[in-house]
């Protein structure tokens, strides 16, 4: 998991710094809810602490979501860095879309409760994942595990959108598996037709 403190921490009074760690680990719970409400009352409640509390603890609403769902993102980042660095690439990518769709599943709330806010730390996040995603994409293909006949682009929106859809629809781990089958088999350079 990740560190709930920060270098913004230091100095903070001692009750400033568990209320701000109260909150954070309120809002993660609240996202790791389907269906719940993520208002500033509600992330208070779920905390055991005054909604003024939760707004100096972070500034805003949209500061506290950034801070949860960047510190969510970042460990998923750092996997998906490690296996594009570790694995071969069909296994890198297997791997790492079998993870994140579990996380997906895990944390549904995120995407519906975020539109339209303003998250820095997240949109960093979110884009450096996709840049990992497509150096994934990039060596399967010089390794001839990924066909080259469909645009990056279009393959890995395509990738997202099934993988993200899976994940919501609540499939079972046999789906995700038949799922992951079905696209890796689907990946694979197609022999030329006479």
């Amino acid at each position: 998991m990740f560190q709930m403190s920060s270098v913004s921490d230091r100095g903070r009074r001692a009750d400033a710094v568990r209320n701000r760690r109260l909150a954070l680990e309120a809002a993660i719970e609240l996202l790791r809810e389907p269906g719940a409400t993520l208002t500033v009352e509600a992330i208070a409640k779920k905390a055991g602490l005054g909604v003024g509390t939760v707004v100096r603890a972070f500034g805003s609403k949209d500061a506290l979501l950034d801070a949860a769902v960047a510190g969510l993102l970042q460990p998923i980042v750092d996997r998906a860095q490690h296996l594009l660095a570790t694995e071969k690439p069909e296994n890198a990518l297997r791997t790492f879309l079998a993870e994140l769709m579990a996380f997906q599943a895990e944390h549904q709330a995120i995407g519906d409760q975020l539109r339209g806010l303003e998250l820095p730390a997240t949109t960093a996040l979110r884009a450096e994942l996709t840049q990992t995603v497509k150096k994934m994409l990039a060596k399967a293909r010089r390794t001839g595990t990924v066909r080259g006949d469909i645009r990056p682009a279009i393959l890995g929106a395509l990738i997202a959108e099934t993988a993200f859809s899976l994940a919501r629809a609540g499939a079972s781990r046999q789906h995700i598996d038949a799922y992951l089958t079905v696209l890796m088999d689907g990946l694979r350079p197609q022999p030329a037709r006479p």
